[in-house]
């Protein structure tokens, strides 16, 4: 496995809160024309790029701005599926079954793609020049699960064999488009490692990222799930090992922050086989890390993996943090990894 250029890595997982405005606007789509929506997410990235190159972030996202849900908003490009509200919850407390669901009305595809593309040329044309760009895909299990069963897709298994070649495809397109960061996000798989059957996530997972593996910085992100500050599974790493070991990534990142760093030791093991990028923000907290904190927490995570192997981010997206704590956690996590690397703070 090759050493990543750059010690203590600083990067992100995919998602940036949206612009108040963008919500706003997103919600009386109806009152603009197509000219007018390219616009407004054209400065909604702007935006989410200009918070993460202020804070001096390594790797930047386009903060899916485009994105209503980075899961959900997929479901739009596939053919097949309608939106189905009667399996929702609607009140009470906020939960994942509050989640919108849909059922499978026709073959699942996909002919003008899942929109991944679309949004790294326009994040490639609006970024500036030294980041490295990142685009963040659902995989395929994890895309299959606000989608209902029929009788000819029987479980979620199924769904998401249907579902694999149209997210392969993505990723390959992806590469084709000049994209050398990629992360292929299956949180489904960590949180549900502790009862199903993680030889068959891992199989999974390698037979979808197959032909991009050595075309690119290839990464995948495991967590334990966040509606609205809520986790969704069970919250250890030990149900994924040995197994997710044999992922074919070259970066694994772990969500670790919001669970105080329990199990920190079983990182040692990945970093053996692949570079390692630590969730040290806790996403779900208002406290707002401080530069020491950072680099208590990075000084944590050099005793189970190399400098050369490590990058820090969030620990998962930033879109259910609001934007004002949001961009200085990311400016003091920069700060902090500076500070260990031995850089100028100014």
């Amino acid at each position: 496995m090759s050493k990543q250029t750059i010690p203590v890595r600083t990067t992100v997982v995919g998602s940036y809160p949206f612009p108040g405005w963008l919500e706003f606007s997103s919600k009386n789509l109806n009152q603009f024309g197509p000219a007018d929506i390219e616009e407004m997410i054209e400065d909604a990235v702007i935006a989410a790029v200009h918070d993460q190159v202020a804070a001096g972030l390594d790797v930047i996202t386009d903060g899916e701005q485009t994105r209503l849900d980075f899961n959900l908003s997929f479901y739009g490009y596939i053919k097949g599926i309608q939106n189905n509200e009667s399996e929702t919850r609607k009140f009470g407390p906020a939960a994942h079954d509050q989640r919108g669901k849909n059922n499978i009305v026709g073959e699942l595809v996909a002919p003008n793609g899942l929109g991944a593309v679309k949004e790294f040329l326009r994040l490639k044309k609006l970024a500036p020049a030294g980041p490295i760009l990142k685009a963040s895909v659902p995989g395929p299990y994890t895309l299959s699960g606000r989608l209902l069963p029929n009788d000819k897709y029987k479980d979620r298994y199924a769904i998401t064999e249907a579902l694999l070649p149209l997210v392969r495809k993505e990723l390959e397109d992806l590469v084709a488009a000049g994209c050398t960061e990629i992360t292929v996000d299956e949180p489904s798989m960590s949180c549900y490692a502790y009862k199903e059957d993680t030889k068959r996530f891992v199989d999974i997972f390698n037979r979808t990222v197959k032909p991009i593996v050595g075309k690119c910085n290839l990464s995948t992100h495991l967590c334990f799930g966040n509606f609205k500050g809520r986790p969704v599974g069970y919250r250890s790493i030990k149900p994924m090992l040995p197994d997710f070991l044999d992922l074919s990534v070259n970066e694994i990142h772990i969500e670790m922050a919001n669970r105080e760093f329990a199990e920190i030791e079983l990182l040692k093991p990945f970093a053996e086989k692949m570079n390692v990028a630590v969730g040290i923000i806790d996403v779900k907290n208002y406290y707002i890390e401080t530069v020491n904190d950072v680099v208590e927490r990075i000084n944590r995570c050099l005793k189970y993996i190399p400098a050369e192997k490590l990058s820090v981010a969030p620990d998962c997206g930033l879109s259910q943090t609001a934007r004002w704590a949001s961009r200085q956690k990311l400016i003091n996590m920069v700060k902090g990894a500076k500070k260990v690397r031995g850089e100028s703070l100014t």
